[in-house]
């Protein structure tokens, strides 16, 4: 994995700007989902040539039978298709945002809420537990913890979905640290979100813009600050609230480059990778066209734009479709190149970090799951092989029917 990153990152950063090296530099900026539990092929040839960075894994990509080795086996189909290694993310949260639940044959999962009435022992145990599952599917980049503070109880997308550790902010940097080393320890990366604070909203960003400029606090930046300088940060997730304390025009957070490039970069000093929330989510879809959402992301600052597809009631987007609207941009102007630049800077910054424990693990893993396969494929070539003597048995069988039928007339 690292041989095939270092060889790219010398190809691009030795090559004068061609179209070869921007289309690879923008593939880096795009996260996307697929349908179903199953490699699906066009992204599989996106991922190839280079026009996406990242894909997600939702519920509905876990294979219900033998599910830990099928996703397995997907998540290394589309790794070891890419040029550069993907982040390849999932929102394994526990409790109610959990993709990876029991009835697959994963471990248990417990929610933020219940970790934080807990001891900080608990949350250490139920990390290291999450982020061996990760590492050993394959999976290097978890969308929690949240650092949302349970603020409002009433939050119908936070609180009362169990997702916050705490209203407390200290507890929650405190809980969220713990679980981030967890991951750490593995290899799996994790993303804060949501910035810059969701937890005191009264509606679900997925369903409209929510305007929390009356309820938001200061106090909801203390995690960040945190775990910022406490160098706990791998990347950060946006909010699509509106915070019109913290930008006056009012524009949602993802969207905002005073809250990205002004508060979170300049501001809080943090200089890493920034993920978009679902560009797909209604919050944005119902507001600004999709040219339009994409534009002021990455002019706000966020480096990894996320289509998962996953959005009851939105538009399905291509990888080639988002790649175009972006290339369309920088040629033309709208976006600098240097602007593209600096997220991919960032990107494999990050990205040069993939491997140590979670490629020893995945590897051992590998060779576990490669020899199960090759039985299984053994078993069933067997299975075939005497299905298909059994079928000429029938037909040899019925043929010598048919002629002492024939015989007796």
């Amino acid at each position: 994995m690292k041989n095939r990153l270092i060889i790219l990152l010398i190809v691009v950063s030795t090559t004068a700007y061609t179209q070869d090296s921007l289309d690879i530099k923008i593939g880096q900026m795009i996260l996307t989902g697929f349908p179903k539990a199953e490699v699906d092929p066009q992204l599989l040839e996106s991922v190839r040539q280079g026009k996406v960075g990242s894909v997600i894994i939702f519920e509905k990509n876990i294979p219900v039978k033998n599910s830990y080795l099928n996703l397995k086996k997907i998540t290394w189909t589309y790794q070891q298709a890419a040029p550069i290694p993907l982040f390849i993310a999932i929102d394994q949260e526990g409790g109610r945002v959990n993709r990876l639940k029991e009835k697959y044959g994963f471990p248990r999962s417990v929610s933020a809420a219940t970790l934080g009435k807990s001891k900080l022992d608990s949350v250490k145990f139920y990390s290291e537990i999450t982020a061996a599952t990760l590492a050993g599917l394959g999976i290097n980049m978890n969308f929690a913890p949240v650092v949302d503070l349970a603020s409002n109880p009433d939050n119908p997308i936070i609180a009362k979905v169990e997702r916050a550790f705490s209203k407390n902010a200290d507890s929650v940097a405190l809980y969220a640290e713990a679980f981030i080393s967890e991951h750490r320890k593995l290899g799996v990366f994790t993303a804060l979100k949501h910035f810059p604070g969701h937890g005191s909203s009264k509606t679900d960003t997925h369903l409209d813009m929510t305007d929390i400029t009356n309820t938001w606090m200061e106090q909801e930046l203390t995690p960040y600050i945190k775990l910022i300088q406490n160098g706990m940060v791998d990347a950060v997730m946006t909010a699509h609230i509106v915070n019109g304390r913290l930008d006056q025009d009012k524009l949602p957070a993802t969207l905002s480059p005073k809250i990205i490039n002004g508060l979170l970069r300049r501001g809080l000093r943090y200089d890493g990778v920034v993920f978009s929330d679902d560009m797909q989510m209604h919050a944005i879809s119902k507001h600004y066209t999709f040219e339009e959402s994409i534009k002021l992301a990455i002019l706000a600052g966020v480096d990894i734009l996320c289509f998962t597809n996953n959005i009851h009631g939105s538009r399905e987007h291509t990888v080639d479709k988002v790649h175009a609207i972006i290339r369309n941009f920088v040629l033309d102007g709208t976006i600098p190149v240097s602007r593209i630049d600096e997220s991919f800077r960032r990107i494999v910054t990050l990205k040069r970090k993939l491997g140590g424990e979670a490629e020893r693990y995945y590897g051992d893993e590998l060779a576990q799951l490669q020899a199960q396969l090759a039985e299984k494929d053994s078993l069933l070539l067997f299975n075939q092989e005497r299905l298909r003597q059994a079928e000429e048995a029938l037909i040899e069988v019925a043929g010598k029917q048919e002629s002492k039928k024939k015989r007796k007339k």
